[in-house]
């Protein structure tokens, strides 16, 4: 893929999820996504009603009327981007590879942040730390976040979560709101995430094909591992074989699943076949309650 391609396949994004961003998300992100406490604003004369614990005493004594402090929320923000880059997501059998569907919803949250006036950083991940990108504003710095992801191609095959949570926490000392987007189709994350989501807000986003649920029984297939690049071939017909690949997707989901709950950290599973803009504002609406 050259300079240009690159470029017009950000601005294709750039489009399609701004607009989805602008319309539909900013004001779910907003409620979903608190800032860290409230700050003093002003000093106004009091109102009947008004909570009289926020009575600026000093004031009133001062001006013989009474006066309320009041108080707004500290917005500002700062969201990390855990983006998996792994060869396991070069696979999609449905609208689109899991791959190019990580890089629509990260293109998502990170317009929804900018709206908000939030920084916006990201960690790209292999097996090992491919591409770190210092969380910062502005469109531009949004679109480059996007061009990395498209972009960046892991020098290494395989997938450790725990290497990128780790690093989380090392480089980001201020609490983050963290969106992890991988396939997880790995295990032995769970004392860094267990660390990292005493730290930060955590979100782990699941994304899958339905192919990878349970695989047609179509006879003989051959299949290359893309983490490891083994052909092997698969004699789908086989009862025992189908459900030995279905076991396999089941233990991985049900440890992300399990080790997610036990964190106490939100998380949702999206396909490369259904409408995400359903299932994220269904998220972001549950989070605002």
């Amino acid at each position: 893929m050259d300079a240009t391609d690159i470029l017009k396949k950000v601005r294709k994004i750039e489009i399609k999820t701004r607009s989805i961003s602008k319309h539909i998300f900013s004001g779910e992100y907003h409620s979903a996504f608190k800032g860290r406490g409230m700050s003093f604003s002003e000093v106004r004369d009091y109102h009947y009603g008004d909570d009289v614990r926020n009575i600026d005493w000093n004031v009133t004594a001062r001006t013989g009327d009474a006066h309320i402090k009041v108080f707004e929320e500290e917005r500002e923000l700062t969201v990390m981007l855990l983006i998996d880059i792994s060869k396991s997501s070069i696979f999609g059998t449905q609208n689109q590879f899991k791959s190019d569907l990580i890089t629509e919803l990260a293109a998502v949250i990170a317009f929804s942040a900018s709206i908000n006036n939030d920084k916006v950083g990201a960690i790209l991940f292999s097996d090992q730390i491919e591409k770190y990108i210092p969380p910062k504003k502005g469109r531009s710095h949004i679109l480059r976040i996007i061009r990395e992801i498209i972009y960046c191609e892991a020098k290494s095959k395989g997938t450790d979560l725990s290497v990128a949570l780790e690093y989380l926490n090392n480089v980001q000392k201020k609490k983050a709101i963290t969106f992890v987007l991988s396939d997880f189709m790995t295990q032995g994350y769970e004392t860094a995430l267990s660390i990292a989501s005493r730290r930060h807000d955590i979100v782990g986003m699941h994304i899958y094909d339905e192919r990878e649920k349970e695989l047609p029984n179509i006879g003989m297939l051959r299949s290359k591992d893309p983490e490891t690049d083994e052909l092997v071939f698969l004699d789908t017909s086989s009862r025992k074989v189908r459900e030995n690949y279905s076991n396999w997707f089941e233990q991985n989901f049900e440890y992300y699943n399990n080790i997610f709950n036990r964190s106490r950290a939100d998380h949702l599973s999206i396909t490369t076949g259904e409408d995400y803009v359903k299932k994220l504002l269904k998220f972001f609406k549950k989070r605002s309650n």
